[in-house]
């Protein structure tokens, strides 16, 4: 199995301004020299993580959307990171898995983050994504669903990357990555974890901290906290692969039923 290389964006964002931070993702993704299989952005990377989902939705086919497909083509990858998306009068934090030959895939965020009232403006999702990407195996999930394991169990290695993208505010940093290096552990895969920096409307810090971790729970890379920085790091099958089998804890998972 081939290396994954996949590149983390760590930015600043602009608040509810979609144009503004379209113009400026354009401006960073078109910068990257090396070849990437992957682009991970932050959570509602359009916006901010904002709760004004009537003024700032986008449909499926909207700006957004299409600029997403043009960015992937442009670079021949992946790129994905979650936006406020409408249908049929409901509202989702919305990750879009996009693809160079315009196709993708969505998840919408599960956990929706009760402490900023998150449930009383988007509707929460009920089926985890799992993508095929050179032969690689991914799950991309939102933020606030890193507090929930059973949510994220890796049953029988169904996936081999776990990725979070968040706006997580800096004052939460040390759960945040408490739990980043559980997930990688337990459920012995690489983690990536994608965060934002600078400050929301409400003077809220955010610190990035972006991380890559790997099955045994080691980080493989930080990002420079409270600093706008691209980072992009391979990740080795080989390497995952040999752990699974030297210690083989998966195969002692308990199994559950998980109710929608």
């Amino acid at each position: 199995m081939q290396d994954l290389k996949i590149t983390l964006i760590q930015s600043n964002l602009h608040w509810e301004n979609i144009d503004k931070n379209l113009k400026m993702f354009s401006q960073k993704i078109l910068s990257l020299k090396e070849e990437t299989d992957l682009i991970v952005l932050p959570e509602m990377f359009s916006t901010g993580f904002t709760m004004n989902n009537k003024a700032l939705s986008e449909k499926m086919n909207g700006k957004t959307f299409e600029w997403l497909k043009q960015m992937a083509k442009k670079k021949s990858c992946v790129i994905t990171g979650s936006v406020i998306l409408e249908e049929e009068g409901k509202y989702f934090n919305r990750l879009i898995w996009m693809r160079s030959d315009g196709s993708f895939e969505t998840y919408n965020k599960r956990h929706l983050f009760r402490y900023a009232n998150e449930q009383d403006y988007y509707t929460p999702g009920s089926k985890k994504l799992i993508v095929d990407l050179k032969g690689w195996k991914v799950c991309p999930l939102i933020c606030y669903d890193l507090r929930f394991p059973v949510w994220i169990r890796n049953r029988n290695k169904e996936y081999d990357v776990l990725i979070f993208v968040a706006n997580w505010p800096e004052r939460r940093n040390y759960p945040r990555e408490a739990l980043l290096l559980a997930r990688a552990i337990e459920n012995q895969t690489y983690v990536v974890g994608v965060n934002r920096v600078g400050k929301d409307s409400g003077d809220i810090n955010h610190s990035g901290d972006s991380v890559v971790i790997n099955p045994q729970g080691e980080v493989i890379v930080r990002a420079e906290p409270n600093e706008e920085t691209i980072i992009t790091v391979s990740l080795s099958y080989s390497v995952l692969e040999e752990w699974r089998k030297k210690f083989p804890a998966w195969m002692d998972a308990d199994d559950f039923d998980l109710k929608a």
